[in-house]
């Protein structure tokens, strides 16, 4: 079962609110956009797709500020 965040940390809301006080990991992006895997974001940032990510040792983090400035430059105007 599928463990519930709590609404301040969920980053589905986190480009409707605040910007959280943690980085968002690549699980983070795969729940907040509904991707099928995280293979996705691991493509996105291969291919210079996605929001830049930050190296912490191995592992990669994002910046939910550059997430959220990702997110308004790939934002179609509605027609």
């Amino acid at each position: 079962m599928a463990q519930k965040r709590a609404p301040e940390t969920d980053p589905q809301t986190t480009l409707h609110a605040g910007l959280p006080d943690r980085c968002l990991t690549p699980d983070d992006l795969k729940q907040m956009f509904g991707l099928p895997s995280v293979e996705t974001v691991s493509a996105w940032r291969k291919t210079g797709a996605g929001p830049p990510a930050i190296r912490i040792g191995k592992y990669l983090r994002y910046d939910p500020g550059a997430v959220r400035t990702w997110v308004e430059s790939n934002t179609e105007a509605a027609a």
